[in-house]
């Protein structure tokens, strides 16, 4: 039997449960915002995030036509909004992405670790209100997590100057409660205990972050 030959199917968004709760109730849930006296309503971002969304995938509003000069055929392709909040699509082909140019360009083959840290309560909502202030934040945790990798390997009889810790970052931000997470993938690994390794950073980072702002 012949393998079976993969066909591009245009997706329909106008069908899933997130886009039919969108398309309902938005005008409906901005309406009720812009009349409440107490509200201070949306973001102009956010609103061009929902009215983007509800144009991603669907051809009435755009699309490109794509033809085969050898059997003739033409396949309607519907642009797509190429947001970074909540379109299930864009989002998970920028995921796709972003992993697969990491793996094959950017991490070496070296033995790495994942670090997730989360900040207090209160600096995330202050971090969300400030792109400088996240900014400092994030340096000192980089900052403090790659200068263990250094000591670690300055004890380990390398040269200081010849050691270069390296990660990449990805902030994100979950609901209303801001919880700011700081993904580090180092390349200078050591097996230390995590404990001891929470123990020590821990510490480091909380007076660094929380003496300046106090």
């Amino acid at each position: 039997m012949a393998p079976a030959v993969a066909t591009y199917a245009p997706r329909d968004p106008s069908h899933t449960v997130l886009y039919t709760a969108i398309a309902e109730h938005l005008e409906t849930f901005l309406a009720s915002l812009a009349d409440d006296p107490e509200a201070t309503g949306l973001p102009a971002y956010v609103q061009r995030e929902f009215y983007d969304y509800l144009q991603c995938g669907i051809l009435a509003h755009g699309f490109l036509r794509l033809g085969c000069d050898t059997c003739h055929k033409e396949l309607l392709v519907p642009f797509s909004c190429k947001r970074r909040g909540f379109c299930p699509s864009c989002a998970g082909r920028r995921m796709a992405q972003t992993a697969a140019h990491l793996v094959e360009q950017v991490i070496p083959w070296v033995p790495t670790r994942q670090w997730v840290v989360s900040v207090p309560i209160p600096l995330r909502y202050w971090t969300a209100s400030s792109q400088d202030l996240t900014a400092h934040v994030h340096t000192i945790i980089r900052r403090t997590i790659a200068q263990y990798y250094v000591n670690q390997a300055v004890q380990r009889g390398l040269e200081r100057a010849t050691v270069h810790p390296g990660s990449v970052t990805f902030i994100q931000r979950f609901g209303s409660a801001l919880q700011l997470k700081v993904f580090d993938v180092d390349c200078t690994y050591f097996s230390e205990p995590l404990s001891f390794l929470l123990a020590r950073l821990s510490h480091g980072v909380g007076s660094r972050v929380l003496i300046p702002l106090g």
